[in-house]
């Protein structure tokens, strides 16, 4: 039951994020970055120690798929939002695979990588240029969301 209210969480944040970038642009993202993708990299080091990489690859992917489907006029937002957190996914994980420690400290670790990928990725594909502020805003949205998210989801876990 946790793992399926996980999943609904962690799919609806991204696509609610993606839809919330087809629609107001690069001036949402950082705040899409504090909440929505903090949210994101924090499950998602929840979730590894729960799915297969295949199925973490299989739920990022479906995740650009419905925001997609739910407005086609974000597909370029979906295609670059499935591309960076698909790479990001990668990193966080080879990171929080490789550290020692407790569950939070690996993925606070973890999540500034997962961040800075995402953060470099995503505003370069999805609007077509190195948009340095909004790379800089961005990173520091999702590292100080991801261990605010993080430091819940670890006391929820208690």
């Amino acid at each position: 039951m946790i793992l399926g209210l996980a999943l609904v969480v962690y799919a609806s944040a991204i696509i609610g994020a993606n839809l919330l970038v087809a629609v107001f642009g690069p001036v949402i993202t950082p705040l899409n970055a504090f909440v929505l993708i903090g949210l994101d990299l924090a499950l998602r080091d929840w979730l590894h120690l729960r799915l297969s990489p295949q199925r973490m690859a299989l739920l990022i992917a479906a995740t650009g798929g419905v925001s997609y489907l739910l407005n086609p006029t974000a597909g370029v937002i979906a295609i670059a939002s499935a591309a960076s957190f698909m790479t990001a996914a990668l990193a966080d994980w080879w990171v929080f695979v490789k550290l020692q420690g407790s569950w939070q400290r690996r993925a606070n670790l973890s999540n500034v990588c997962g961040a800075a990928v995402d953060s470099l990725m995503f505003p370069t594909l999805a609007f077509g240029a190195l948009m340095p502020e909004i790379v800089l805003a961005q990173f520091i949205a999702k590292t100080v969301g991801g261990s605010l998210w993080t430091l819940a989801i670890n006391y929820a876990r208690k």
